[in-house]
């Protein structure tokens, strides 16, 4: 409804008067309830230097080369940055909807009477103003969101390229398991090869009952499959690795084919404690920003219940070449009452007081689940460390066991059903051996991960206009 206009000083102090309303106190983040401590033993002994650059401090420089293409040609992070430049034109509209609006416009017109055969020009323009107080704090609340939501966005940047880095190590180390695996596999190929060849021999002399054929030939069978099947791993482990860094896979496969063994990564201190993880992982960061921003909803939704005040005005001239030129003007306030819209605007409050809920209950979920990740990576890199010793000696003791029951077999002393067994265990042995030293260093990639990947507070802007240029 309109009204009549107000004096100037009746329409500054009703803005003065209500300018300072606020609907809902400020938002302040939720408080979390986390262990005081780490319930795993913590790893020692190992560099306490910021993860920001722990890539490099692998013993294969495969790793992190890796790890920079994948960051250089990745859909991923041009996806994340996509979002930060719309959150920051959404940031931008923001901030102009408590700004005036200003328009102008203007004609020029030639027009002719047939009666009187008179040509005439008429030109006229016009300059159109209004402002919206920002009486209950929509506005601003607008504001608070888009600016949490480019946070958040930006939190989402550093999160993909932790993520990634963490995949792209966590691939390549198990592809050189794989291959230690495949060699391990094609050796057991080769030896149970040339074991039946020796057999089919002996059975064909009659030195040797069928039974050791059939027993031959199953073995061969059985461990050329199981190489086969390791040799599909790997490839299929390569495709992954195209795909995250981007290289074509000739180039890739001259790159991480040029070491044989698992790379190592430099230890490093878990000295922070569980409730540190709010300010070290970007995903919970974002979690929470995106919080901040339904709470900015609520407030947005509130306001929308109560009075808007509109100052505008507006200027107008207009000549012809036969009249005088006449100009106008006006200017008023325009006061905006919610009298009864069926309880839309009440919807509106209990959709976004919903949202902020639901939010609220999964940053709470994200929080326990980032600890139990650290807790989780913690308990693998402390049983790998305490089976790997175990492991390797008896890998190399079942490796000894099975050469000398094979020269036994040749000699004649012992079965072929014992030769396969010793080489069952031996080849379990060295299976078991390579695929903790693989879990050990999965589980370092998986700790780096959960702890925030070296990301912080103080640096995701840099980092993020770093990336941007």
């Amino acid at each position: 409804m309109k009204l009549k206009p107000l004096s100037k000083t009746c329409v500054a102090g009703l803005a003065a008067l209500l300018a300072g309303c606020a609907l809902q106190p400020a938002y302040q983040p939720p408080a979390t309830t986390v262990a005081g401590q780490w319930q795993t033993p913590a790893p020692h002994g190992g560099s306490v230097e910021a993860l920001a650059d722990w890539w490099q401090r692998f013993d294969d420089a495969t790793v992190a080369t890796l790890v920079r293409q994948a960051e250089s040609d990745s859909p991923t992070l041009a996806q994340a940055l996509a979002q930060i430049d719309g959150a920051r034109a959404a940031l931008a509209s923001a901030g102009a909807a408590s700004l005036p609006d200003l328009s102008a416009g203007g004609s020029v017109t030639r027009g002719q009477q047939a009666q009187v055969g008179v040509t005439t020009t008429t030109r006229s323009g016009g300059l159109d103003a209004s402002w919206e107080a920002d009486l209950f704090g929509r506005q601003r609340s607008g504001r608070e969101s888009a600016r949490a939501q480019l946070q958040a966005r930006v939190d989402d940047w550093h999160d993909a390229r932790v993520s990634l880095a963490a995949e792209v190590a966590d691939s390549y180390v198990q592809y050189r398991a794989c291959r230690q695996l495949a060699a391990a596999y094609q050796a057991q190929a080769d030896s149970q090869a040339q074991t039946l060849r020796a057999t089919r021999i002996a059975v064909s002399a009659g030195f040797n009952a069928p039974t050791d054929g059939y027993l031959a030939e199953a073995s061969a069978a059985s461990a050329q499959e199981a190489n086969v099947a390791q040799q599909v791993q790997c490839e299929l482990l390569v495709k992954s690795l195209v795909a995250l860094t981007g290289l074509e896979e000739p180039a890739l496969r001259a790159e991480i084919d040029q070491r044989q063994a698992i790379p190592q990564p430099a230890d490093f201190e878990v000295r922070s404690l569980p409730a540190d993880l709010l300010r070290q992982r970007p995903d919970l960061a974002s979690a929470e920003r995106t919080l901040a921003a339904r709470y900015a909803g609520i407030g947005q939704a509130r306001a929308d219940r109560w009075p808007s005040l509109t100052l505008g005005g507006s200027i107008s001239i207009s000549a012809t070449s036969l009249v005088s030129p006449a100009s106008s003007w006006s200017f008023g306030p325009s006061l905006n009452l919610p009298l009864f819209d069926g309880g839309q605007r009440r919807a509106a409050v209990d959709t976004a007081e919903a949202a902020y809920a639901q939010q609220l209950a999964a940053y709470q979920g994200a929080v326990r689940n980032a600890v139990s990740e650290v807790e989780q990576a913690l308990v693998q890199l402390e049983g790998t460390a305490r089976r790997s010793g175990d492991a390797h000696t008896a890998a190399e003791q079942y490796r000894r066991y099975a050469t000398a029951a094979e020269a036994n077999w040749r000699a004649g002393l012992d079965s072929l059903l014992t030769l396969e067994q010793a080489r069952r265990s031996a080849i379990g042995a060295e299976l078991t051996d390579i695929q903790l030293q693989r879990d050990r260093v999965r589980a370092w990639i998986a700790l780096y991960k959960s702890l925030g990947g070296g990301w912080s507070h103080a640096q995701q802007e840099t980092n993020t206009q770093g990336a941007a240029s």
